[in-house]
């Protein structure tokens, strides 16, 4: 029986896998003619992308740079996206550790307190800050019927302004106010870093941890099964004996609690401060990566790697092509496009089927 199985999910496997070829297809020809349109060059624009990528051992070191606090947001995106939750507050989560984590800092720079301890307390702070704001959007959807998208966005705007009143009035540098941020953290107060390079180990290893911890609740536990029916069904979850409402709420600040991480980690491993721009928009890319993995933790590991390739490469061409860096955007976008419309054509042509096993989280 178990043959007989896997017999059947191989086609549908492979005309999943066929899907997605085309829809990768399809956005590089679209992305080609958006550059043919400009007057540049594709082949030597997508040349000059991958060696903007991979071109030394620092800018390899720096797509693992964006690489963490993207998949740190995405993990945590894939927790909501399991439970059918659209959790665009993402980005504002991102910010609110970013804001607690600096925070924390600044209390404690004046202690006695070893700086590893400060720092775990300040990734602590960075997780609780997250959990707290994501907590906002649950408590607006469930006790004030709020969406949780528009719940979000408004979250989103709250927290730039809260981060702006932050840098230019109480937390402003001695004697001006400047949109390159707060005064920068002593260096015991950074997270170590390899020798000449940006990337921290200790970053690092939290992105897997992550990865690993949502791969194991979404697969092996019962809080991932009953988060999967409630995004199949959530009325047919409620009576079966799920307390949606509960198992929500715990989606909604289990991902804001790594998206407050990864606000930390851009404070402690990348700027040293609190800036404006703190998030760089990885909240709003983590659900393109999330949406292009198909939902699936093992996927998106390599999606969200390709994305951060895309965005570090992209920095070559303003300098070699005078093409706007945010080429990658198009591409990007592009990408997500073509890959929902392909799911949509894939439904179509694809028979509805029970799940298999091996099928991934």
């Amino acid at each position: 029986m178990k043959e007989i199985l896997l017999l059947r999910g191989r086609p549908s496997r492979w005309l999943e896998y066929g899907f997605q070829g085309l829809s990768i297809l399809m956005a590089l020809l679209f992305t080609t003619l958006v550059l043919l349109v400009a007057g540049a060059p594709p082949l030597e624009a997508y040349r000059q992308v991958l060696a903007g990528a991979f071109g030394s051992l620092r800018r390899a070191a720096d797509i693992l740079v964006a690489w963490v606090p993207l998949m740190l947001t995405t993990a945590g995106l894939l927790l909501t996206f399991t439970a059918g939750l659209w959790n665009i507050g993402v980005e504002g989560q991102i910010m609110l550790g970013a804001i607690a984590t600096t925070g924390l800092l600044r209390a404690l720079q004046p202690t006695d307190l070893p700086p590893a301890l400060i720092l775990v307390l300040a990734m602590a702070a960075g997780m609780a800050g997250g959990a707290i704001w994501a907590a906002w959007v649950g408590l607006l959807k469930i006790y004030g019927g709020v969406h949780e998208i528009f719940g979000g966005l408004g979250l989103n705007f709250v927290a730039t302004t809260l981060i702006l009143w932050l840098i230019f009035g109480p937390w402003k540098r001695p004697g001006i106010g400047s949109m390159s941020g707060t005064e920068p953290f002593p260096e015991a107060l950074w997270l170590p870093t390899w020798p000449d390079l940006r990337l921290s180990p200790w970053a690092l290893a939290l992105a897997l941890l992550s990865v690993i911890l949502v791969y194991v609740l979404l697969r092996n536990t019962y809080f991932g099964l009953r988060l999967k029916a409630i995004g199949k069904n959530p009325r047919a979850a409620h009576l079966l004996g799920v307390p949606t409402a509960r198992y929500l709420f715990l989606a909604l600040m289990g991902c804001g609690a790594l998206a407050g991480l990864a606000g930390a980690v851009q404070v402690t491993a990348v700027y040293h401060r609190l800036i404006p721009p703190i998030s760089s928009g990885y909240g709003y890319l983590g659900l393109l990566v999330a949406m292009l993995a198909n939902y699936r933790v093992t996927w998106s590991v390599p999606v969200a790697f390709f994305f951060a390739a895309l965005n570090i490469g992209s920095i070559q061409l303003p300098i070699t092509l005078k093409l706007d860096s945010t080429l990658s955007g198009v591409m990007q976008g592009a990408l997500v496009l073509f890959v929902l419309l392909m799911q949509g054509a894939r439904a179509r042509w694809q028979p509805k089927r029970t799940a298999e096993p091996g099928d991934d989280a």
